[in-house]
């Protein structure tokens, strides 16, 4: 089943005014014999999975609801006896949507500074390595295993496969996974991959370390990669797909 993805606020405003069936008077376990009352169970499954999802990430912000409130707010609600006006009701939702939007967006710059001071310190310790490269734009790298075919230029398409990770070693992206080689422009890519594929040969492998103004910036690539974020990458560069010329006129006529 598919879960519903309103905000916060129209799902809870649906609850107040767009319901007016009898609540439950007690707990008890519920009849799922029928298509119909699988289905109305399920209506409040995905709803309440919606939510618990929500109440994670206000508690995560320190905006902790009360369980209990919730579902007492719903209850009345449904039986015409919510104890706020709608009006009030609307406008309450939509300070504690302000607010969330606020929280968030004070994680978001906290998670960009620390990952800006992580990514300095490490680019600095890593640099000292033996087998580290560095080139002129700062980019790190390791040659794991060098190929002895042809460099691809920045206008060139590219087939890699590739693993991408956080510096604690989290993958973020890996064709390895998809059991898939990656094709692209090379000059269609981030920065970093851009300038460092085309110091490979066909056939090499390479990790690289990528400082963040050459992947993804201050703004990071939400909601997978944090701002600020410095990246590696392991990357076997497989194939150089260069476009076939459009024939020529004279070509065409001596054929």
């Amino acid at each position: 089943m598919k879960f519903f993805k309103p905000t916060l606020v129209a799902l809870a405003l649906v609850a107040v005014t767009g319901c007016q069936e009898k609540a439950v008077e007690e707990v008890k376990a519920p009849v799922l014999e029928t298509e119909i009352q699988k289905q109305a169970y399920g209506l409040g499954a995905s709803i309440g999975m919606y939510m618990e999802r929500n109440l994670v990430e206000h508690d995560k912000l320190g905006l902790t609801l009360d369980k209990e409130l919730i579902t007492r707010g719903f209850i009345d609600s449904i039986d015409g006896k919510a104890l706020i006006e709608k009006e009030e009701i609307q406008a309450l939702l939509m300070n504690l949507d302000a607010t969330m939007k606020e929280k968030q967006q004070e994680a978001i710059i906290a998670e960009a500074e620390a990952a800006l001071a992580e990514g300095t310190k490490f680019l600095a310790e890593n640099a000292k390595k033996e087998g580290v490269q560095v080139t002129e734009s700062g980019i790190q790298y390791v040659v794991v295993t060098e190929g002895e075919g042809d460099k691809p230029a920045a206008t060139d398409t590219v087939k890699v496969h590739y693993k991408g990770t956080f510096l604690n070693g989290e993958t973020f992206d890996s064709s390895y996974d998809r059991n898939e080689p990656a094709v692209f422009p090379l000059n269609r890519v981030i920065k970093g991959w851009t300038e460092g594929v085309q110091l490979m040969s066909v056939g090499s492998k390479y990790t690289f370390t990528i400082p963040s103004d050459l992947a993804y910036g201050p703004n990071g690539n939400p909601p997978r990669i944090p701002g600020n974020s410095v990246l590696q990458f392991e990357i076997e560069l497989l194939e150089i797909q260069q476009e076939e010329a459009a024939p020529q006129v004279g070509d065409q006529a001596a054929q």
